[in-house]
C-alpha cells in the first residue's frame, strides 16, 4: 500500500512540469492573440494606380492619382504629409507636395476640393483616396516617356528604426510605379489619361510628344527672356 501512495506521488510530481509549460503556453498564446488582433501596429500599402489626371503649363504643374490605402495593422495608421518624387530625375526635379484631395479623378469645378489635412486609415480597412500634387512654378516639365516615381509619406507613429536613429516622423517611401507621361497629350488642359501601357495608338504618342515638346520648348523661350530682362 505503501508503494503504491509513493509512486502515485511520483506521478504526480512528474505531471506537474507539464501542466505547468501548457498554462504557460497557453497564456502565451492568449496575450499574442490579443496583441495581433487588437494592439499590432501594421504597415500602410499601396497599389499602382491604373490612371491619372495631369495639367503642365508654364506657370504649374498638377498631376492626381487615385490611390487604395491598405492598412495590414489593427492600430489606426494616421497620414500627416504625401509627397511625389521622381528618383532617377535630376535634383532641379523637386518633389511636388501635396496640393489638395479631391472626391474623383477627373477634374470637374464641383469635385469636392479640400486643403491637404492629417487623416487615418482604421485598421485592416482599405481607403480610396485622390490625391492632387503639384506646385505654382514649372517643377516639374515631362518629357512623353515613362518616368519611375514614388509616392513618400509621412506617418504619425515613428518606426523602430526612426525611434532608434531619433528622427521624428521622417519621409518613407510608400509605393513606387510608372508615370506613363507619354499619354499627356493635352498638357495645358487638366483632364484624365490612361496610365496602364499599351493604351496609346503610335499617332496618339506622337501627339503627345509633339505636345510636350512644345511646351518644354515655350518654357526655355519664357526661362531666356526672363535672363535676358535680369541681365538688361
Amino acid at each position: 500500500m505503501i508503494g503504491l501512495v509513493l509512486a502515485a506521488g511520483q506521478q504526480s510530481n512528474g505531471s506537474l512540469p507539464a501542466a505547468a509549460v501548457v498554462a504557460a503556453c497557453a497564456l502565451v498564446f492568449t496575450v499574442a492573440s490579443f496583441w495581433w488582433l487588437n494592439a499590432r501596429q501594421g504597415v500602410l500599402k499601396s497599389w499602382e494606380p491604373h490612371s491619372f489626371a495631369a495639367a503642365v503649363t508654364p506657370q504649374l504643374a498638377r498631376l492626381r492619382f487615385p490611390f487604395v490605402l491598405y492598412n495590414t495593422g489593427a492600430k489606426s495608421i494616421v497620414v500627416v504629409d504625401l509627397r511625389l518624387s521622381f528618383p532617377d530625375e535630376e535634383r532641379s526635379v523637386l518633389p511636388l507636395p501635396w496640393t489638395s484631395t479631391r472626391d474623383r479623378l477627373r477634374p470637374e469645378p464641383e469635385d469636392g476640393m479640400r486643403l491637404p489635412a492629417p487623416f487615418a486609415v482604421d485598421g485592416r480597412k482599405a481607403n480610396q483616396v485622390f490625391i492632387e500634387f503639384g506646385a505654382p512654378f514649372p517643377g516639374f516639365v515631362p518629357e512623353a516617356r515613362d518616368y519611375r516615381a514614388v509616392i513618400e509619406v509621412r506617418l504619425g507613429h515613428r518606426r523602430f528604426v526612426d525611434r532608434a536613429l531619433r528622427r521624428n516622423q521622417a519621409w518613407q517611401p510608400l509605393l513606387f510605379f510608372t508615370l506613363r507621361a507619354g499619354h499627356i497629350m493635352n498638357p495645358g488642359s487638366y483632364i484624365a489619361y490612361s496610365n496602364r501601357p499599351g493604351d496609346r495608338t503610335k499617332e496618339e504618342l506622337h501627339k503627345a510628344d509633339a505636345a510636350l515638346g512644345a511646351l518644354l520648348e515655350k518654357l526655355q523661350e519664357s526661362s531666356a527672356s526672363g535672363n535676358d530682362e535680369t541681365t538688361s
